[in-house]
């Protein structure tokens, strides 16, 4: 048992969710309805482990050194992505995640005011650590800023929510290595028509990423992603793109981060994304909110073996 008074650097637990329900067949497409949650997703900080590397790279960006999309960097490390909003909106866009776990797979939700994810990365600072913020001014994208400090008040509430930038060292390792990871590029992410569990004025609509791959080798891709809940999990859809609104010509021309080649014989393999939440601020049309640049993440303290395997929602 865990004292919630104690003080430490690394919490040693956090509690598994309880049971959860969601389909698992090669040719699935996410029903949202279906999905039942709970909070948050566990991992174990083992003790004697060396996390300098995602320190010195959270200092490279801070320094202005490291821009631009974080896929194939630190690559142990779990990274994640980002949201920040008034603490007058953050209960509801916290019961938004709770109700969209398979896009937005909590890690941290900070106090009002703080900016160090002392849970995943003690001594971080969510106001310079990342590449590339988006700042949304009453629902829309104002700007990108690459460091968020004078937007933060007494008043922000920071979130961190787990990405599939975590386990793609794991895929290439099994030979299965992501194309935009090969060509040196950002992920391939789309919108599509399934629509979120809303949260009062947090609707939108589910944010997926793709990664090209021979059916023969779906199979073992999903095996090694579902391992990691707190990463979105295994892929909710497989082929016929246009189930999930996204007609095949789209493919070509992603709505966030970079195009990549779909070789003969491929199918695309999706899987929900933490870009997500920026279309339910978008509907939420609130009148401040920072997130991460699509692409460009937070890395965490966390190693991905440090992750506890679990099915995802």
């Amino acid at each position: 048992r865990i004292d919630p008074h104690q003080s430490l650097s690394h919490p040693p637990l956090i509690a598994v969710p309880p049971k959860v329900l969601f389909m698992s067949n090669t040719s699935e497409s996410l029903q949202v309805g279906a999905i039942l949650t709970g909070y948050p997703n566990p991992f174990t900080f083992t003790p004697n482990q060396d996390r300098k590397t995602a320190a010195d790279f959270r200092a490279r960006v801070r320094s202005a050194e490291v821009k631009g999309h974080t896929s194939g960097h630190a690559p142990d490390f779990v990274q994640a992505n980002f949201v920040a909003l008034p603490k007058e909106y953050a209960f509801e866009f916290l019961v938004f995640c709770l109700r969209n776990p398979r896009a937005c797979p909590l890690l941290e939700v900070t106090d009002a005011g703080v900016p160090t994810p002392s849970r995943v990365a003690p001594g971080a600072d969510l106001r310079t650590d990342i590449p590339q913020y988006r700042v949304y001014v009453n629902g829309k994208m104002d700007r990108e800023v690459e460091d968020a400090t004078s937007l933060w008040t007494d008043d922000t509430v920071g979130f961190l929510l787990g990405c599939s930038f975590s386990w793609e060292g794991e895929l290439a390792a099994a030979g299965l290595c992501p194309r935009h990871v090969e060509e040196g590029k950002n992920v391939s992410m789309y919108k599509t028509n399934i629509p979120n569990v809303a949260s009062g004025r947090f609707k939108g609509f589910l944010v997926v990423s793709m990664r090209p791959y021979l059916p023969k080798d779906v199979d073992k891709v999903r095996a090694i992603t579902s391992r990691y809940a707190g990463a979105h999990g295994g892929p909710v859809h497989v082929g016929a793109p246009a189930k999930i609104g996204i007609e095949p010509a789209r493919l070509s021309s992603p709505d966030y981060g970079d195009a990549v080649s779909l070789r003969e014989g491929e199918v695309p393999v999706f899987w929900a994304c933490g870009v997500t939440p920026q279309t339910a601020i978008a509907d939420a049309g609130i009148p401040l909110a920072l997130t991460h640049a699509p692409g460009c993440m937070f890395i965490t303290d966390i190693l991905t073996s440090e992750m506890a395997p679990r099915a995802a929602p």
